[in-house]
């Protein structure tokens, strides 16, 4: 059984990656359920293990370390966080295809919205195209990130998980390069036009959930 609980308000950042320990330490231990964790954060960066000083262009919030894998990233009021402590052990002890299952699960939540996610090669989480932007300097169309993806494993239970752009305030990004990507920018549901709160967002990623993470015998 996989338990969802969704916080209510703002969850502060250490608290929130106190209780992602204890309970991966309790799911490998056979003494918890798996659990998807729904939370809002206070505006803050959290740096991956692949985090470099540089990409940190102004440190406006909260920068909290934190040992899942990526680099920079923002978290804010308006942006769902979807924390997945999930039994790797019972699921398949594959990394790779634990994450693209994590992409896919966005891209199939997104779809309920008709809203058309893609991953990139080189750039994890995903992404929408902007034609309607103009193209990057070597001509390649603009694309922006509406979801981001860290992970991390202790006796192959995940913790940390996804963040997808509901209505976030888009302007915190600048002070870092998120993702250490250069060129690209980054999105919202809203931004996009399509009026969708984060409820509807939590039933969306609830529906698609089973899509990519059978229930455990």
């Amino acid at each position: 059984m996989t338990e969802w609980i969704t916080a209510p308000g703002l969850t502060e950042y250490a608290p929130a990656a106190a209780f992602m320990e204890a309970r991966a330490a309790a799911i490998a231990a056979g003494e918890a359920d798996e659990l998807v964790w729904l939370v809002e954060h206070p505006p803050l960066y959290t740096a991956g293990t692949s985090a470099k000083a540089a990409d940190l262009l102004q440190a406006r919030f909260p920068v909290h370390e934190t040992g899942r894998g990526g680099q920079y990233t923002y978290h804010g009021p308006g942006q769902r966080v979807v924390y997945v402590m999930l039994d790797l052990n019972r699921r398949g002890r594959d990394i790779r295809a634990f994450v693209q299952a994590l992409e896919h699960w966005v891209i199939d939540t997104l779809a309920e919205f008709n809203l058309r996610g893609e991953i990139r090669e080189g750039r994890v989480g995903v992404w929408i195209a902007r034609p309607d932007k103009p193209p990057l300097p070597d001509g390649t169309m603009r694309e922006d990130k509406i979801a981001a993806i860290g992970v991390k494993l202790r006796k192959w239970v995940s913790f940390h998980g996804i963040s997808i752009n509901v209505e976030p305030d888009l302007a915190h990004y600048a002070g870092i390069v998120p993702c250490g990507i250069q060129g690209h920018g980054v999105t919202s549901l809203v931004d996009l036009g399509l009026p969708v709160g984060m409820a509807d967002l939590d039933l969306a990623l609830r529906r698609t959930f089973s899509r990519r993470f059978p229930a455990l015998a």
